[in-house]
């Protein structure tokens, strides 16, 4: 069957299609075309028509003028809708006229890097122009590095690279610097929270550089919907850009999916699982060699689904190995493979993270499916747009998980179908953040006296690092003075530079992935089983001071899941109001946690095989919160009904927070205090859960009584008898009665 039949047997199966809750046919759509410019290079012209563009969209012709006119851009159009375009046309026309002009590619991952870089090198090789293009991130060989150095035109890279290996060794790629007219930033929604923020302060760096070196460059940023892409981008550069939205680009129909589990126990709301379910729907189009592509929300689903999918598709002769999983721990040469095992047909599905959610060229799948919400509209966008030719009919399902953020999405397709309202946040002036950049900064280039970073004063923080020995006040400069190298010390996309390495002890040595700090605790603590690839792994030892797993093959018929348990403690006030009858508060806090035990879950069935306890230090983090205290008479509920009602009501607020502050659900966290020792009252508090907070809390505190009223939403929406996974969360987690003292809780603290 094809794809067409496919969707139409969903349609009539009533196993499948009662399960609908909404299908939207966005129809085909002609593409809107204008004509080169007249400025444009007739070398350019003539390799655009060898590669079959003979026309560009009208968002490619409108970027092309408006850089040509020296305006920084931000272009926002769908995936697939040729955006690349819109940066390299300028970027080669410039190129062709002056060859001494310097380009910078920006892209947040070394595999779209290569991946784009490709693309880049065909347009140039039609051209038989030399305009030399490298990619230079940490696969660069050394002995390359030089010559890029000194000759490349167009350098592809990425932020971490540009942070640890450009910035601080900018006397070595002085004519770089000296002649950089172009700054291209890709996918820029990507670069939101902790990353974002560092991000902001590497360009912020690389500016004050470009400045020292008399160059004033353009930047062109590209991004996925979002509710501010001006306002992200020109945090992110500090230069105002023009927004560029109106996409021309033609698309195939596509069917976009929302499909809600069958429920398997009313009284407790527990929905059928998600895995399970999107290991069906994807049977049906991979026994039907249609190619999928089906993502998950974290490496272990990835992994248990691959192991799902695998075992189901050892009756088709050979199809076993032609379905894969991909996602971050796997190591780049497996990944390479992966890509061009899609690019080329050979490999039929693949299971991923959203590490495939970017723009790598993977071809052009038919299918894509979502297990459970990805956490934002734009991610769901990116990864639905994996899937559809130009011109041919493609599927995008979304399976939900018993999640409220879930239940609330596809019970309100028209919230997700009309304009986006997530922002995309980021805050270059975390302290943490800002006094990391500050030494870098400094170690390139001296500071003067009165000099800002970014819209920042920073004489203060100057002088903190002076007396701490770092820096040297000489003639009204700040020099460096210290030993060490500040780069190195600093992660891009984590608030911790260290990771932890999985070594596999079955027969000799060798590293098979990798594991960032905060993730350690829940996944190779000693007895976990960690999978890799499909294969089970068990950890046999975890060197928690050397950052070491040592684990072993096995095959058991279980995978482990770990429970952290969680203390909060008020530092600091920096701004408090009164909303209602409820007290809210925006401040520092210091967040405790410690991974207490973990249980054996079995595969397919999920049932719980028993526990055991993990015996591990607990961490400690500075971070920014938002808290609410209520009345302790509030709907004169007792000490208990409130601890239940506030337990559930702080579930729900965490989880569809990530509908406002476009982040994913676990970069914020909850906790409940029934008699806070801050505030004397039932207080519930969600912060940001990285070191020094990047601005989520803040927006909460400023939504006013809006998160209430949405929790209130998604509680009486829910047919659940006495609260569930889709609402308040399981009742042997929060109690019995916690939906209805949730529902008084609100009612007491609203007016309407």
């Amino acid at each position: 069957m094809n794809l067409e039949q496919v969707l139409d047997q969903f349609k009539i199966q009533e196993r499948f299609s009662k399960n609908i809750t909404h299908w939207e046919i966005i129809p085909q759509k002609p593409g809107e075309y204008e004509d080169f410019p007249e400025y444009l290079s007739p070398k350019l012209v003539s390799a655009l028509k060898k590669k079959g563009i003979y026309k560009l969209y009208s968002h490619q012709r409108r970027a092309l003028d408006e850089v040509m006119s020296n305006h920084n851009i931000t272009v926002v159009t769908p995936t697939a809708s040729g955006k690349s375009l819109c940066y390299n046309l300028p970027v080669l026309n410039a190129l062709i006229s002056d060859k001494d002009a310097r380009a910078i590619y920006l892209f947040p991952t070394k595999a779209l890097s290569q991946d784009q870089v490709s693309e880049l090198m065909e347009l140039i090789d039609e051209m038989d122009e030399d305009i030399k293009t490298f990619t230079y991130d940490g696969d660069t060989p050394v002995n390359a590095r030089v010559a890029i150095r000194k000759d490349g035109h167009i350098v592809v890279t990425n932020p971490d690279m540009l942070h640890t290996g450009i910035l601080p060794h900018h006397t070595k790629w002085m004519k770089l610097f000296t002649n950089l007219k172009y700054i291209v930033i890709d996918e820029i929604h990507i670069y939101r929270g902790i990353f974002g923020s560092h991000t902001a302060n590497v360009l912020r760096r690389l500016r004050r550089i470009c400045n020292f070196y008399g160059s004033d460059p353009i930047f062109i940023c590209c991004s996925a919907t979002i509710a501010n892409p001006g306002e992200l981008s020109q945090k992110l550069t500090g230069k105002p850009a023009v927004l560029i939205d109106q996409n021309g680009a033609p698309a195939g129909e596509k069917n976009i999916i929302f499909y809600n589990p069958p429920v398997v126990n009313r009284q407790l709301g527990i929905r059928r699982s998600c895995l399970l379910e999107a290991k069906n729907i994807a049977l049906n189009f991979l026994k039907n060699h249609i190619q999928t592509i089906t993502f998950a929300r974290s490496r272990l689903a990835v992994e248990v689904l691959l192991t799902y999918l695998q075992e189901d598709m050892k009756k088709e002769p050979g199809a076993i190995d032609r379905i894969k999983g991909y996602r971050g721990g796997y190591l780049p040469r497996e990944r390479r493979e992966i890509e061009k095992g899609l690019r080329d047909g050979k490999i039929l599905g693949v299971v991923s993270t959203n590490a495939l959610e970017l723009g790598i060229d993977i071809g052009n799948l038919d299918a894509s499916i979502i297990t459970g919400y990805p956490g934002s509209i734009a991610s769901t966008w990116q990864q639905a747009g994996r899937a559809g030719r130009r011109n041919s009919v493609s599927a995008s399902i979304l399976v939900a998980s018993s999640s409220p953020l879930d239940q609330f999405i596809v019970n309100h397709p028209q919230y997700f179908f009309k304009a986006s309202p997530e922002h995309g946040l980021i805050n270059p002036n975390n302290l943490y953040i800002l006094v990391s950049h500050i030494k870098c900064a400094a170690f390139e280039l001296p500071f003067s006296d009165g000099e800002t970073f970014g819209d920042e004063r920073i004489d203060e923080i100057l002088a903190f690092l002076e007396d701490e020995g770092i820096l040297r006040h000489v003639g009204g400069r700040w020099h460096w003075m210290a030993e060490s190298f500040p780069a190195e010390e600093i992660s891009l996309r984590s608030a911790s530079t260290e990771n932890f390495v999985v070594i596999d002890i079955t027969e000799g040595a060798k590293v098979i992935g990798e594991v960032d700090r905060s993730s350690a605790p829940m996944m190779i603590h000693e007895e976990a089983i960690y999978i890799h690839a499909g294969q089970q792994y068990q950890v046999e030892k975890l060197d928690y001071e050397e950052k070491k797993a040592y684990v072993r093959k096995v095959d058991v018929d279980y995978y482990t899941d770990a429970n952290v348990a969680v203390e909060i403690k008020v530092l600091d006030v920096f701004r408090e109001k009164t909303v209602e009858s409820c007290q809210n508060y925006l401040g520092e806090v210091m967040v405790t946690s410690l991974a207490t035990m973990f249980k054996k879950v079995k595969f397919f069935t999920h049932e719980n095989l028993g526990f055991g306890p993990i015996h591990l230090p607990p961490e400690e983090m500075h971070t920014t919160a938002y808290w609410l205290s209520i009345p302790e008479n509030t709907g004169n509920l007792s000490i208990e009904e409130i601890k239940s009602g506030l337990l559930g009501l702080c579930n729900v607020m965490v989880n569809i927070a990530p509908l406002y502050l476009m982040c994913d659900p676990k970069d914020i966290r909850g906790v409940v205090q029934i008699r806070s020792p801050f505030t004397q009252k039932p207080t519930i508090f969600i912060y940001d859960n990285c070191p020094g907070g990047v601005g989520f809390a803040e927006k909460l505190y400023d939504m006013e009584e809006q998160l209430l009223k949405a929790a209130r939403q998604v509680i009486l929406e829910c047919d659940c008898e006495d609260g569930c996974p889709s609402c308040i969360g399981p009742y042997e987690e929060v109690g019995r009665g916690s939906k209805a003292f949730a529902l008084k809780i609100i009612k007491g603290v609203l007016s309407d």
